[in-house]
C-alpha cells in the first residue's frame, strides 16, 4: 500500500492542475445538485419490528386520510388570575381562534375545547388541537405565521396563549460557535506547522472535502428521505476528520524535507507513510459509522452512513489534494522546524537541538510508567461513575428551554390537566376477523381502567369498517418517567391476555410508546454493536500493527474513555453539572441514541490517534530501536501534531455545543469531551506506559499469523528503494537542466 500510495502522492504533486481542477469541478457539481434540491425536512421517523411502529402502520391502513404523521400543534389558553375560561368573554375568544385556525391551508382538523373536553377540571386551562396534513418540517411558513397570528390574536384579549407540538419545529441552527471551533482550529494549526500558508492548507482542503459531502446529503435530502440533521452531524465530523488528516500529512511532508529530500519526493513519502495511517484512521471511523445499521433504525443508519461517506471523502482528499496544493505552495511551505519571517523564522537554531515536549513527556512516562498507567485508569473510572445512573429517553417539548413557547405550553397543560397529559398514549385494537368487535373495544377500555398510573381512558373510535379502533390513555406521571414506562408494559401485557380470548390484536403507539421502543431496540442493540465494530477494527488492527496486545490495548483504552465521556454527559445534561457554562437550560433523561453514537464516532476517533501515534512507534521499532527509545522517538515526532489535532477536534466538536437542537448539542460536547480524555489519558499517557510495561512482548504475534496476514507495509519501509530511484530520476533532471 505504501508504495501505491507514495506514486499517488507524487503523482498528485506532480499532476495538480488535473487533481486541482477534479476537486473544484466535483464541489461545484455538488453544489448546483443542492442550489437545485428541495430543503431537508426531519427525516421519516420509524423502528422497524417494534410494536409502536406496527400500530403507527395499522393506523395508516384502516383510518385512511387520517395524516396519522401530520404535525400537530396545541394551542393552550390560560385565563387571567380570577377568571375562568368558561367566561363569556373567554370562551369567545377561544373560539375566534378556533375559526381562525380552521381556515388554515393545511390544516385537515382543529379540535373546540368546550366540544371536546379540552377544559381543565379548575376551570383554569384550556386547549386547542390542530392537526396538519404534512410533517412539521414540510409546513409552509405561512401556516407556521398563520398559528402564530392566531395565538397573538387570542393574547390581546387579556389570555395567556402558548404552542405546542411539533409544527413549530425549526430546522436546528449551530450557532456561531461553530465559527470559533474553526478560529480555535486555525490558531492551532499556525502554532503546530508555523507558517500561515501550511496552517491554511488542512482548513482549505478540510472545507472543500466537507462542502462536497454537506452538499451531496443535501442534494440526496428529499430522495433518500435524510433529516435535517444528518447534514450537520456529517459536516461536525468531516470537518474534524478532514483537518486532521490533512494536517498529519502536511506535517509528514514538513519532516521529510527537513530530511533533504526534494519536494515532489517529500510530497510521495508523505503521502506513503501518513498516507497510510490516514487509509487504515479512516477505515476504523468509517468501520464505526456504518456499523450503525445494525441498529435498524432507518434514521441513525443514514446518519452514520452520510457521516462515513463525508469520511472517506476527507481521506481521498489528504491523499490526492494536500500534495496538489503543497505543489502550489512550492517553497513557501517549509522544512519542520523552521517557521516564516512573521512568526518568529531565523531564531538561532541551537534550540533545535532540545528535546521538545514530546520526547520529554515520553521519557518521563518510560521511567515511571505503572504510575502513569494507575492514575490515568484511576482517573478515567473516577470521571465514569456518573454513567452508572445513565437515564435514557427522547426528547420533547419538557426538555426544551423555558423561554421556548413549546416549554410554557407543556408546562401549562402538566398544570391543568396532569403530567401524564403530555404524552398520552394511543392503543390500537385490531378486531378484524372477530364476532363482535365492539365488546372487544370495551373490554379493552375496561382492563386499561383498572390499570395502576391510569388518569384517564377515552372512549373507543373505531373505524368506518368498525373492525379497528383507537384509545387515548393519559397516563398518571410525565412520558419520560419509570411509571409511564412501566403502564406501556402493563398495556400490552393485558393485550397479550385479550388476544388469547378473543383474537383481538391490542397494540401501544404514540410518541411516548414509540421513546421507549426506541430506546429498548437501542440497548438491545448495544452489545452486537460493540462485537461487530470493535471485532472488525481488531482485525484491521492486527494487520497494521502485526501486534494482537496493541490492538487489545487500544480497545480496552477506548471503552474506558468512552464510559468516562458518557459519565460527563450524565453529570452535565441529567445532573446539571456545569450546566450553565455548557448553555443547559433544562436538565433530563440522556437521549436514547447518545450511547451507541458515541460508540460509533468515538471509536473511530480513537483509533486515528492510536493509528498515527503507534504507526510512529513501531516505525522506530521496526527500524531497529529498543522498545522504550521506540516510544520516545516515536512521540518526538507525532505527539505535537497528534495534541494540534486533538485540539482541533475537541474545537469542532465543541463549536457544536452551541447549537438550538437538544440532540446537536449534546452529542457536540459528548464528542469533545471523548476526544480529550481518549487523546490526553488514554493515547498520551496510558498508551506510552503500557508499551513500556510490555516492552518487546507488545509486537509479538504468532507466526502462523504473521505469515498469514498480508503485509500493509504502513511504516513505508519500502519506499527505500523508491528513495534511490527517485533520487537518480531527480540527478537526471539536473543533468538535463545543466
Amino acid at each position: 500500500m505504501a508504495t501505491f500510495l507514495y506514486r499517488l502522492g507524487r503523482f498528485s504533486f506532480r499532476k495538480r492542475h488535473v487533481v486541482a481542477l477534479f476537486w473544484v469541478a466535483l464541489l461545484a457539481l455538488a453544489g448546483a445538485g443542492a442550489a437545485g434540491a428541495p430543503a431537508a425536512g426531519n427525516s421519516s421517523f420509524s423502528i422497524p419490528g417494534t410494536e409502536a411502529q406496527k400500530a403507527f402502520d395499522l393506523l395508516d391502513e384502516r383510518f385512511p386520510g387520517a395524516s396519522a404523521d401530520g404535525a400537530t400543534a396545541r394551542v393552550v389558553f390560560k385565563a387571567p388570575d380570577g377568571q375562568k375560561m368558561t367566561d363569556s368573554g373567554n370562551k369567545a375568544a377561544v373560539q375566534d381562534t378556533v375559526d381562525e385556525l380552521s381556515g388554515g391551508a393545511e390544516v385537515t382538523q382543529v379540535t373546540n375545547p368546550y366540544q371536546g373536553g379540552g377544559v381543565s377540571q379548575d376551570g383554569t386551562v384550556a386547549y386547542a388541537s390542530v392537526t396538519y396534513e404534512v410533517p412539521g418540517m414540510e409546513l409552509e411558513e405561512s401556516s407556521r405565521e398563520a398559528l402564530k397570528a392566531a395565538a397573538e390574536d387570542a393574547r390581546d384579549s387579556g389570555l395567556t396563549v402558548e404552542i405546542g407540538g411539533d409544527a413549530l419545529q425549526a430546522v436546528p441552527e449551530t450557532g456561531s460557535a461553530e465559527i470559533i471551533g474553526i478560529g480555535v482550529a486555525a490558531v492551532v494549526l499556525v502554532i503546530t506547522l508555523g507558517s500561515l500558508l501550511a496552517a491554511g492548507l488542512p482548513l482549505l482542503t478540510a472545507i472543500v472535502g466537507v462542502g462536497i459531502g454537506v452538499a451531496t446529503i443535501t442534494a440526496l435530502a428529499s430522495t433518500l428521505d435524510l433529516g435535517s440533521t444528518t447534514s450537520i452531524l456529517a459536516s461536525m465530523i468531516g470537518l474534524a476528520v478532514g483537518i486532521d488528516y490533512a494536517l498529519f500529512v502536511v506535517s509528514r511532508y514538513r519532516a521529510e524535507l527537513a530530511e533533504g529530500r526534494e519536494r515532489e519526493e517529500a510530497a510521495g513519502r508523505a503521502v506513503g507513510t501518513a498516507g497510510s495511517a490516514v487509509v487504515f484512521a479512516g477505515l476504523t471511523v468509517v468501520i464505526a459509522l456504518v456499523g450503525l445499521s445494525v441498529v435498524n433504525i432507518p434514521m441513525l443508519t443514514k446518519m452514520g452512513i452520510a457521516a462515513a461517506g463525508t469520511v472517506a471523502v476527507a481521506v481521498l482528499i489528504a491523499l490526492t489534494l494536500i500534495p496538489a496544493v503543497l505543489g502550489y505552495a512550492g517553497r513557501r511551505v517549509r522544512p519542520a522546524g523552521e517557521k516564516s519571517k512573521l512568526l518568529g523564522g531565523g531564531r538561532a537554531k541551537d534550540k533545535a537541538d532540545k528535546p521538545n515536549m514530546g520526547t520529554r513527556w515520553a521519557s518521563f512516562v518510560v521511567r515511571r510508567p505503572l504510575a502513569v498507567l494507575l492514575l490515568g485508569v484511576v482517573g478515567l473510572g473516577a470521571a465514569a461513575v456518573p454513567a452508572g445512573s445513565l437515564e435514557l429517553g427522547l426528547p420533547d417539548d419538557g426538555s426544551q428551554p423555558t423561554s421556548t413557547t413549546q416549554r410554557r405550553a407543556y408546562d401549562l397543560l402538566s398544570e391543568g390537566f396532569g403530567p401524564g397529559f403530555n404524552g398520552p398514549l394511543v392503543v390500537v385494537v385490531d378486531a378484524q376477523g372477530s364476532d363482535d368487535p365492539q365488546a372487544v373495544f370495551q373490554q379493552a377500555g375496561d382492563e386499561i381502567k383498572a390499570l395502576d398510573n391510569v388518569v384517564n381512558v377515552a372512549p373507543a373510535a373505531p373505524n368506518k369498517a368498525g373492525d379497528t379502533a383507537t384509545i387515548a390513555v393519559i397516563p398518571d406521571a410525565k412520558p419520560s418517567s419509570a411509571a409511564t414506562e412501566d403502564l406501556v408494559h402493563d398495556i400490552r401485557a393485558a393485550g397479550a391476555d385479550i388476544k388469547d380470548g378473543t383474537g383481538a390484536e391490542v397494540l401501544v403507539t404514540g410518541a411516548t410508546a414509540m421513546n421507549i421502543d426506541v430506546s429498548q431496540k437501542l440497548n438491545d442493540a448495544l452489545v452486537p454493536y460493540l462485537v461487530l465494530v470493535v471485532g472488525l477494527a481488531f482485525l484491521l488492527l492486527i494487520v497494521v500493527f502485526r501486534s494482537i496486545l496493541v490492538p487489545l490495548k487500544a480497545a480496552l483504552g477506548f471503552l474506558l474513555s468512552v464510559l468516562a465521556a458518557l459519565g460527563a454527559v450524565v453529570a452535565v445534561y441529567q445532573w446539571g453539572w456545569l450546566s450553565g457554562l455548557m448553555g443547559v437550560e433544562e436538565t433530563g433523561p440522556i437521549m436514547s441514541m447518545m450511547p451507541i453514537f458515541m460508540v460509533g464516532v468515538v471509536f473511530g476517533l480513537a483509533m486515528d490517534y492510536e493509528v498515527f501515534l503507534v504507526t510512529r512507534i513501531r516505525e522506530a521499532h521496526v527500524h531497529g530501536e529498543k522498545p522504550a527509545q521506540a516510544v520516545v522517538t516515536g512521540f518526538r515526532y507525532s505527539a505535537r501534531v497528534v495534541t494540534a489535532a486533538a485540539v482541533i477536534m475537541i474545537a469542532v466538536f465543541s463549536g457544536f455545543i452551541g447549537s438550538s437542537d437538544s440532540m446537536v448539542k449534546m452529542i457536540g460536547f459528548g464528542l469533545a469531551i471523548a476526544v480529550l480524555f481518549d487523546a490526553f489519558v488514554v493515547r498520551m499517557a496510558i498508551v506510552p506506559a503500557v508499551l513500556a510495561l510490555l516492552g518487546a512482548k507488545a509486537w509479538w504475534l504468532p507466526k502462523w499469523m504473521d505469515r498469514a496476514l498480508p503485509n500493509v507495509d504502513v511504516e513505508g519501509e519500502s519506499l527505500a528503494a523508491h528513495a534511490g530511484t527517485a533520487d537518480k530520476d531527480d540527478e537526471d533532471k539536473e543533468l538535463v537542466r545543466a
